[in-house]
């Protein structure tokens, strides 16, 4: 695993670019994507359970998982260590360049806005095509209510692993903690699948869990916060995070998605899943767009939060140690 200096955290100039470069080119070609080597690698080392699966599956899925996570981490960790020897100005350019490619935010709400624009028009084979970009279930039996469920689902948890997440654990650790927790969350993605990858794929899944947990839930937070950049509510964010964010199978999906169906004030539904804010009703083609607003202001929020966090716990203790009659005695 890196050292110390190579976990060091990055500065929020470092989290602007890297945002400021996704906001103005996507994410980078396919052969020079960090993301999609990640992707094939864990595709490689990490084949469908045979028949028979047992302990020697298990074992090569974890070996994949972890091995990945730590050579991820000390190759950007490698990068980040030698910018750190330049001036401010080049490590800032240089972290932002390494995660970039960690982020993917424009990506994915110009594929929502596809399927809105689609479903705007009445196109709802269209519509469902272009779904395929944000989910992997079967299509093919959705409705229009169904596909942009769907969609803003799929904006609200893709903005806590692609977005939140790469932002908060650069700001923790730097480039190296970022690119640890999107190997997981890819490796995740592509044999996280109890019907393909029952042992062989069980440590990624768990490790994009244990290092999903306070993503997701920053998420959440900042989603209700940012309610009114989509005309939402906070307060019903709110109760419908506490409601209903253990509804869904995963441990981390809910809270972001239930967040955003209580802000948009919509029932969200995975037929055969999970329903939140089950007494709303049910979402159109102008609430995808809603959900794209809130996840741009939650987008800020949370570089905000990462920026000036680090500083508030540092300073924590010393305001409270201030507050007047904190350090006198008791009176006899």
């Amino acid at each position: 695993m890196p050292g110390r200096a190579a976990l060091s955290p990055s500065g929020p100039a470092a989290l602007a670019v890297a945002l400021a470069l996704d906001g103005a080119l996507g994410e980078p070609p396919e052969h020079v994507h960090p993301v999609v080597w990640m992707g094939r690698a864990v595709g490689a080392m990490v084949p469908p359970d045979p028949p028979g699966a047992g302990a020697s599956t298990l074992l090569r899925g974890t070996a994949a998982a972890l091995a990945g996570a730590g050579l991820s981490a000390v190759a950007a960790g490698a990068v980040a260590a030698g910018a750190r020897r330049g001036p401010a100005a080049l490590r800032s350019a240089v972290e932002g360049l390494e995660l970039w490619p960690l982020l993917a935010l424009r990506t994915l709400l110009h594929a929502a806005e596809r399927v809105a624009g689609a479903l705007q028009d009445g196109h709802l084979d269209l519509a469902r095509e272009e779904l395929r970009w944000l989910v992997g279930r079967d299509r093919s039996g959705l409705d229009a209510g169904l596909v942009a469920s769907a969609a803003v689902e799929s904006v609200a948890e893709n903005l806590a692993d692609s977005v939140v997440a790469p932002l908060l654990y650069a700001r923790a650790g730097g480039p190296a903690a970022a690119a640890a927790h999107r190997f997981a969350n890819t490796a995740d993605a592509m044999v996280g699948y109890r019907d393909r990858h029952r042992l062989g794929g069980r440590v990624a899944a768990r490790l994009d869990d244990v290092l999903g947990l306070v993503p997701a839930r920053a998420t959440a937070l900042a989603v209700c916060l940012a309610a009114p950049a989509g005309g939402g509510s906070m307060r019903g964010g709110l109760q419908a995070w506490r409601r209903d964010a253990g509804a869904t199978a995963s441990p981390n999906a809910g809270h972001p998605m239930a967040a955003m169906a209580g802000a948009l004030g919509v029932r969200l539904e995975k037929p055969g899943a999970h329903v939140l804010n089950a007494s709303a009703r049910t979402p159109d083609a102008a609430d995808i767009g809603r959900s794209i607003r809130i996840a741009r202001a939650a987008t800020a929020l949370a570089l905000g939060g990462a920026a000036v966090g680090p500083r508030l716990l540092r300073t924590a203790p010393r305001l409270v140690a201030a507050v007047p009659g904190r350090l006198a005695p008791n009176a006899a």
